[in-house]
């Protein structure tokens, strides 16, 4: 990347689009009305954004990168970035019209409210490749009517109503995004259960390797990595296919592992905390009896 601007604030984004600023920490663009001069990006090859944008985007013909991979960016989708992420723009069809909405607004703006404490739990801030929110017909009418009220406030004078009403209805238009996403999770199935084969498959591989004890017990983001996801995508497929967290379904598998191979009287249970991918022998213990109700030494004389 040659070019790169910089989002710090809402403003830089609405000056960019050549639309007025309303309010400084919260703003909305209806690309409808922006004219070509505000859109032009030749100068820039990429945006790196320091405050929260979510587009809606109704218009082909715009290829995005994100993470040097595609983004699932196409018609009627959601894309949903966070305070200190970088966006590629590539392959715009010459005749290309933007269509669609934006909206940003800035961490301050939440300072001292729920939405604020939460806002971690929306795990879609930090999806990637091919992890765009896809929206039906009827979900795309209640995120413009949630647009449209937040809208309606900025048009206001401001008084001190306004920050609870804005913040309150972008917590909404979350919350109802969140819905979705499960929606999405469910109308993929299929797909997420082949993602949760493959997970399977290259955790025992892992297991009957030599990889533990190179690189450690396995994390959640080594596996999302090879099935090509984001780790917070992969953890909330694991959550909502079983149950569990990604964390939860590797320590399980790892405690079958352990148990199988405490049986085996030729090796010390430290070589087994090694062979596992533990660095010291003391938090294999723990993990062991916190999972099984014994230590290894006890379930070894049990059995």
């Amino acid at each position: 990347m040659k070019n790169v601007l910089h989002i710090n604030t809402v403003g830089d984004y609405l000056n960019l689009r050549k639309q007025e600023v309303l309010h400084p920490l919260v703003g909305i663009v209806d690309f409808e009305n922006v004219n070509k001069e505000g859109y032009e990006n030749k100068d820039y090859d990429a945006f790196h954004y320091n405050c929260y944008a979510v587009f809606l985007k109704d218009a082909k013909g715009c290829k995005m990168q994100y993470g040097g991979k595609p983004y699932d960016y196409d018609e009627g989708t959601l894309v949903f970035m966070a305070p200190g992420q970088t966006i590629e723009l590539s392959g715009f069809d010459p005749n290309y019209v933007p269509k669609g909405y934006a909206i940003l607004f800035h961490p301050d703006l939440l300072i001292g409210t729920e939405l604020g404490k939460k806002l971690h739990s929306y795990s879609f801030f930090s999806y990637s490749s091919n992890e765009a929110l896809h929206l039906s017909a009827k979900e795309r009418k209640v995120i413009l009517s949630l647009l449209e009220k937040i809208q309606f406030e900025l048009e206001q004078n401001l008084d001190k109503h306004s920050k609870k009403l804005i913040v309150a209805n972008i917590e909404l238009f979350l919350d109802y995004c969140t819905r979705f996403y499960d929606r999405q999770f469910i109308t993929r199935e299929i797909e997420n259960i082949g993602s949760l084969e493959r997970f399977d498959v290259l955790l025992s591989q892992y297991f009957s390797s030599d990889k533990p004890q190179k690189h450690g017990t396995p994390t959640v983001g080594y596996f999302a990595d090879r099935l090509h996801l984001s780790p917070n995508y992969f953890g909330d497929l694991v959550k909502k296919e079983t149950g569990k967290s990604a964390q939860e379904y590797i320590q399980n598998k790892l405690i079958e592992v352990a148990k199988e191979r405490v049986f085996d009287p030729s090796k010390s249970l430290s070589e087994i905390a090694y062979e596992l991918g533990f660095k010291y022998p003391q938090h294999f213990t723990r993990l062991f009896k916190q999972r099984v109700g014994h230590s290894p030494s006890e379930f070894r004389n049990l059995n």
